[in-house]
């Protein structure tokens, strides 16, 4: 498989932080905006998640397949955490990641591709969403 037959396959669109997902769940028990949600969500090389937060949800990053992903995470704005995303435990790879509400939070393959799904609780809102602007990372 490549990068383009997933997208295809899974019929994944264009994320405004970058990258390419599709929404899979909305539990709509909690009202509109629901209890959770969960996507996938697809880097392929050279793009990435650019630096962003969900200021009122927790985030769980679950690694599917394709490549390593370098999940980076910094809950109070200053220093940087690496996560690394994949199947290798052995070698320091996690299956999953947690970023806390309102904890910046960015991405990027460490290969042709990598595919993860994130579910988001409370469910997931674009009025909780923030991307940095251009150029920002943390401690800046």
């Amino acid at each position: 498989m490549d990068a383009q037959a997933v997208i295809e396959a899974l019929e994944l669109q264009p994320h405004p932080e970058g990258g390419w997902f599709i929404e899979t769940f909305r539990d709509l028990s909690g009202g509109p905006r629901g209890h959770s949600t969960a996507i996938y969500y697809l880097l392929k090389a050279g793009e990435r998640s650019h630096w962003h937060r969900v200021r009122d949800a927790v985030e769980v990053w679950h690694f599917h397949g394709g490549a390593p992903l370098a999940l980076y995470s910094a809950p109070e704005g200053t220093s940087v955490e690496t996560i690394v995303l994949g199947a290798n435990i052995l070698r320091g790879e996690r299956p999953q990641a947690i970023i806390p509400a309102n904890a910046w939070q960015a991405a990027e393959s460490l290969g042709d591709y990598t595919l993860v799904g994130c579910t988001v609780a409370p469910g997931f809102d674009y009025s909780a969403f923030e991307m940095a602007p251009p150029g920002w990372s943390p401690g800046e």
